[in-house]
């Protein structure tokens, strides 16, 4: 387990380097000139080249490259053009809020999309399966932003049930920050008010980012049911009488949940990637909706951020998911 666990820190290692060295080749070979942005649509040439030499625009795109690395791997990544503060700063502002949203998406389709994916495979072709069947397939095909839009609209402007963006309201002074989750530090602070309406916030951005992990979730898990229950060892389950709950609940579901534990790391990465999207629907203020301001306004610096960000965490929670699954079976650990 030891050596598994070494090789799978030297892949992230390796991982993030070349996040890194994309990452830079990426934004800049973006359109568009940060020092002109900064100097302003009247600024005169000398200015625009005295900000661009401040900037360390004006140098070789390799000894760039060099400055880039140096500085992250002394863990700076740099000022925002923009908002003039440190990138990381800015990033431990808003990572918090989006971290929030991802984690108890996940909790909602893992919740929500193990039972249903078990519960169809045991009642295969019935109702509930052709329910859920339609269930997985829209979770897939349905465009993000489309989907905010849509139950923003239905939620929001015509029934009126919940807000229609943001993570509290501005007249709501938010609790004393605990550990960056609105929810969980209302909760500390016994502000079981504000806790109330942070929870109305979060509802409808979770479940828009958490349908389409919930959908493959269900898909992975049906799939994986309805090959075991058809399983020799749970044949002879069935033949020494055990009950259905029994087989089902202790024998089946334990094994059926192994590939779907793969599918959760996978869907985790894809989910902060995706509050670019949800973020900018909800206009939640999280690192999706910064990212998404900065490469508007050619800020490229904050870009970079978000993106080595969202791929430590990815590379982090697969890493976490194949450890995990080497633990419980050992023949990956030999491999």
């Amino acid at each position: 387990m030891l050596s598994f666990t070494l090789r799978k820190l030297l892949t992230v290692v390796g991982t993030m380097l070349g996040i890194a060295v994309l990452t830079f080749i990426i934004t800049n070979v973006a359109p568009g000139d940060p020092a002109r942005l900064v100097a302003g649509p009247n600024a005169t040439e000398d200015m625009v080249a005295t900000i661009r030499m401040e900037y360390g625009l004006d140098r070789p795109i390799v000894e760039q490259f060099a400055i880039y690395m140096k500085d992250l791997l002394s863990g700076d990544l740099g000022t925002s053009i923009v908002s003039t503060r440190p990138v990381l700063d800015e990033l431990m502002r808003y990572a918090p809020a989006t971290l929030e949203l991802v984690l108890v998406a996940m909790t909602l389709g893992v919740v929500v999309g193990v039972p249903l994916g078990m519960l169809s495979a045991v009642y295969k072709d019935g109702p509930l399966d052709h329910v859920t069947r339609i269930l997985s397939i829209s979770g897939v095909a349905i465009p993000a932003f489309w989907f905010g839009i849509l139950m923003q609209l239905f939620f929001s402007v015509d029934l009126g049930w919940l807000p229609v963006s943001g993570r509290l309201p501005l007249v709501t002074r938010p609790p004393d920050m605990v550990t960056g989750s609105l929810l969980i530090d209302s909760l500390i602070a016994g502000r079981f008010g504000t806790f109330q309406t942070a929870l109305s916030h979060i509802i409808l951005p979770a479940f828009v980012l958490s349908f389409p992990c919930l959908a493959s979730i269900l898909r992975v898990n049906r799939a994986e049911m309805i090959e075991v229950l058809q399983s020799d060892y749970i044949v002879a389950a069935r033949a020494h009488g055990l009950s259905s709950r029994r087989i089902v609940m202790i024998y089946a579901l334990k094994n059926a949940l192994l590939p779907t534990l793969a599918m959760i790391g996978l869907r985790f990465g894809w989910m902060l990637g995706s509050t670019v999207l949800v973020e900018t629907v909800f206009d939640w203020p999280g690192i999706g909706l910064y990212a998404v301001s900065s490469a508007l306004a050619s800020d490229f610096k904050p870009v970079i951020g978000v993106t080595l960000l969202i791929g430590f965490f990815f590379i982090i929670a697969n890493t976490l998911v194949d450890l995990a699954y080497a633990w419980i079976d050992p023949r990956l650990r030999r491999a």
